[in-house]
């Protein structure tokens, strides 16, 4: 069947076929219909002396951020109405017929976190993190500890076949 959000049972089979690859893998991590991905340690700040940014094709983010590592037992701090970039710890690859949804969890939207802004789709034959657009909507400050299970995969069957190899294919934070 295909355009069909799998199910545990089929995911389950997918990996065993080895249509999906998920590393590192935790059975645990399994839901009823996606797979919940950790948050690393690694992030990226926006710059604050930076005002001004002009967007086009060329606009690169490395520009205009700083990549910082989350030591063991600490915390990354999130003031409200901030952003910044975070990645999975977990890298998905997916064939050529499946694609996917990266999808925040309820718990902690109702705190006001977003996981993703707007890119949550994942495409057919992808090979990497996700990475995470993740904003405090709140009026409190948030703490985000990594190895929390922060986001939900889900995978789908698509009608067809094609893989993506954009500018994202690798993607790294």
């Amino acid at each position: 069947m295909t355009g069909s959000i799998l199910s545990k049972n089929k995911i389950l089979e997918k990996i065993d076929q080895g249509d999906i690859i998920i590393e590192p893998y935790s059975i645990n991590n399994i839901c009823p219909a996606g797979y919940d991905l950790t948050l690393s340690n690694e992030f990226r700040y926006y710059k604050r002396q930076i005002k001004e940014v002009i967007i086009n094709e060329n606009t690169d983010y490395t520009n205009y951020t700083e990549k910082i590592i989350v030591e063991d037992g600490h915390y990354l701090t999130l003031l409200p109405k901030e952003t910044v970039l975070g990645i999975t710890t977990e890298k998905i690859t997916l064939s050529n017929n499946l694609c996917g949804l990266l999808n925040g969890r309820s718990r902690f939207a109702r705190m006001g976190l977003f996981i993703h802004i707007t890119a949550f789709f994942m495409n057919p034959g992808i090979s990497n993190r996700q990475v995470l657009e993740i904003h405090n909507s709140s009026p409190y400050v948030l703490k985000l500890k990594p190895g929390t299970k922060i986001c939900q995969f889900i995978f789908i069957n698509m009608d067809g076949s094609a893989k993506y190899s954009g500018k994202f294919a690798n993607q790294d934070l």
